[in-house]
């Protein structure tokens, strides 16, 4: 097979079934050894587009959001953070949390995957959230991270106020969500078929395989 399967990961910096269903893919194409034939991209979505610079404080939020209670919270993080310790990803939920607004976060994805770094900065920036207890709505947190997987920190950090560069994410946020993407994650394969979800690594590997095959 000469081509690539393309993979579109349409995912948010703070979204915790985003790390877990790529973990799982990402398991997944190991377990294959297919890592020679696939091609990724991060796709920008955000949760919470008009999230004020300041976050909201997490249980805040969900309770608003979604009508979670504490209880409900409590348990669905301590079953997130078992998925993410059986894939090698520390969740540290603790109660003074704060839900980030995540545009700058994206138009840095955007750079970081013209210069082939973008998954390297992508989870840079979810382990800094959810491992971390760092502010990823932070222009200083985000220099740091920029650093931390090797890109230049200047330029980078100079698209934040490009209007450009702002408005090319708003267009590709609007362009999924017009093909469909409601939520996330969502992995679209080579523009053809998608999942949506944290979908086990069995799923994933029998959805590799069948487009490998063709």
């Amino acid at each position: 097979m000469a081509e690539k399967i393309k993979i579109d990961l349409v995912s948010d910096v703070v979204c915790p079934w985003c790390v877990i269903g790529y973990k799982r893919l990402e398991r997944a194409i190991s377990e294959l050894g297919v890592e020679d034939k696939i091609e990724l991209e991060w796709q920008p979505f955000e949760l919470n587009p008009n999230m004020p610079a300041e976050g909201q404080n997490v249980q805040e939020h969900i309770a608003e959001k979604y009508g979670s209670s504490l209880e409900e919270q409590k348990l669905s993080q301590e079953r997130m953070t078992e998925f993410g310790e059986d894939l090698g990803f520390t969740f540290d939920y603790f109660d003074e949390m704060r839900m980030a607004n995540t545009r700058d976060a994206h138009v840095l994805l955007e750079y970081a995957h013209e210069k082939g770094k973008q998954t390297e900065l992508k989870m840079r920036l979810v382990a800094a959230f959810f491992s971390e207890r760092k502010n990823v709505s932070d222009r200083e947190v985000l220099a740091q991270e920029l650093k931390a997987v090797g890109l230049n920190v200047e330029e980078a950090m100079s698209r934040l106020d490009d209007d450009t560069a702002r408005y090319e994410v708003a267009s590709k946020e609007q362009y999924w969500q017009g093909l469909g993407v409601s939520s996330v994650p969502t992995f679209v394969f080579d523009k053809k078929s998608a999942l949506t979800g944290a979908q086990p690594v069995e799923t994933f590997k029998k959805v590799l395989e069948d487009l490998i095959e063709k």
